[in-house]
């Protein structure tokens, strides 16, 4: 019989560490009032901390296929990024759930925390899906280097399409929201902490690429057709930030641009040539 314990989990917050959470709340025979990362509980409630031990977390991790199946996995490791809140103890109730009713948890979306953790996964996977098209490189030091602000942890989603993107460049993606970055050199990716990275200032070409994309970008524009309603629902304001064609533009005095045909704009220096 398992009964509502009147005390919080603390884990380190990795994957594994969760995994033994669920591993715990068997044993015990207990549901926590929440499961909170040890270094940022506020310690104001009875707790346990749980020590991640890789061969309960292994035994976890098996089972989950084993008896919810393959897409169950998948599912939890990608609510596992989500930003929902409380998404551990959603993922605890999930696999209870899914340990009573099978594969068939999948489809039990009347339920309140099935129904939360797809909504939260759907925008999970949303938001990845747009930093693919929204985020913007720039050139550091011979790497390309592109920041992203999002609201989930989308790095491990967007590795593969990147990596495969760009397969023998250099490139960091660095998540400001997370403190954590995506390196890659050719046919090596990593996400590591990147909380304390500084970059550059960008180089005098840098700026003139830069301005050149935002000239470039408004010139396609079609002013007639201007409706800023219809972008921000397409491009969320949030992404604004770090996509250069929203950055301020700045006065480049060496740099004026011609028009070839009213359609391409290049540097007037070689449009003489």
């Amino acid at each position: 019989m398992n009964t509502q314990a009147d005390l919080n989990y603390y884990y380190d917050g990795s994957f594994d560490g969760l995994l033994c959470c669920v591993f715990e709340s068997y044993d015990k025979r207990e549901i926590p009032i929440d499961i909170l990362v040890d270094a940022a509980a506020p310690q104001l409630f009875s707790g346990r901390p749980v020590p991640t031990d890789p061969a309960k977390a292994a035994r976890v991790l098996a089972s989950i296929p084993q008896k919810l199946g393959p897409a169950a996995l998948d599912f939890v490791k990608h609510a596992f990024l989500t930003c929902l809140p409380r998404k551990e103890l959603h993922i605890l109730l999930f696999l209870r759930l899914g340990y009573r009713h099978g594969p068939r948890v999948m489809d039990m979306l009347a339920d309140e925390v099935v129904n939360t953790l797809f909504k939260a996964v759907n925008h999970l996977n949303r938001e990845s899906h747009l930093l693919k098209g929204f985020l913007r490189f720039s050139v550091c030091n011979g790497a390309l280097v592109g920041e992203i602000a999002p609201k989930n942890f989308v790095l491990p989603l967007l590795t593969r399409h990147f990596c495969e993107r760009y397969p023998e460049e250099r490139f960091l993606i660095v998540d400001k929201t997370h403190g954590m970055g995506l390196l890659y050199q050719p046919y090596q990716a990593s996400v590591l902490p990147v909380a304390d990275l500084e970059l550059p200032a960008a180089d005098e070409d840098e700026q003139i690429f830069r301005e050149l994309w935002r000239l470039y970008y408004d010139t396609i524009a079609i002013k007639e057709r201007y409706n800023p309603r219809c972008r921000m629902s397409h491009m969320p304001k949030r992404y604004w930030r770090y996509m250069t064609e929203f950055g301020a533009p700045r006065d480049i005095p060496h740099l004026r641009l011609a028009s070839v045909g009213g359609k391409l704009l290049i540097p007037a220096a070689e449009a003489e040539n």
